[in-house]
């Protein structure tokens, strides 16, 4: 991406929530903030659930004009009108995916902190690249994709990258230059208020 443009916000759900309660809230921060595209992250593989789900989502997504993407689950995409698919195995499907979705739907992958992977999925035909985690964070091996990482790939790599996992304030003011889109999720929707959360993250923005 060129340094002089605002990398874009690209919002994940929690890993467990209502519909009917979690609208609200979901629709203040997309009326408050201007957000890219949503990722629906629900761990549960119970297809109503999923279903529910994406159905109130993209009702409330597709009247702002902001994407809609399901995590892994590849054969609800198309089934749930949704505008694609967020992988988390890296490169390793990308290439069936994108044959079986065709070429308008949105395939992603997140690459954890492994720059040959996020060069493999870039080559198999990813839309976007997701490194992470950013921020330092008590889950999984504790190792981050850290600055240059994102300093790299803005520079060798024109597949857009998302920088996710743990961000703060200043983490958002030092990756700015170099990252297309922030993934942020956890670091609101815990809080009384995402959408004065939301703000308060990407502030260095401007």
């Amino acid at each position: 991406m060129a340094d002089a443009e605002r990398p874009q916000i690209y919002l994940s759900t929690p890993a467990d929530f209502d519909p009917e309660t979690f609208a609200d809230p979901l629709a203040r921060v997309l009326d408050g903030a201007e957000v890219a595209c949503l990722r629906l992250s629900l761990a549960t593989r119970d297809e109503v659930r999923l279903s529910r789900a994406a159905d109130a989502l993209r009702e409330i997504c597709h009247a702002r004009d902001i994407a809609l993407v399901i995590e892994n689950h590849v054969l609800l995409v198309d089934r749930l009108g949704l505008d694609g698919v967020h992988l988390t195995d890296g490169a390793r499907s990308i290439r069936k995916v994108r044959t079986d979705l065709g070429a308008e739907a949105i395939v992603g992958a997140f690459c954890g902190i492994t720059r040959h992977e996020g060069i493999n999925a870039g080559e198999a035909g990813a839309d976007y690249v997701g490194f992470g985690p950013v921020g330092d964070t008590p889950l999984g091996t504790g190792d981050r994709a850290d600055t240059d990482l994102f300093a790299w790939w803005s520079e060798m790599i024109e597949v857009p990258v998302v920088a996710e996992g743990a961000l703060t304030p200043e983490l958002v003011a030092a990756l700015a230059p170099h990252t297309d889109f922030f993934g942020i999720g956890d670091e609101i929707w815990g809080q009384d208020d995402p959408l004065a959360a939301l703000r308060g993250l990407i502030a260095p923005l401007g």
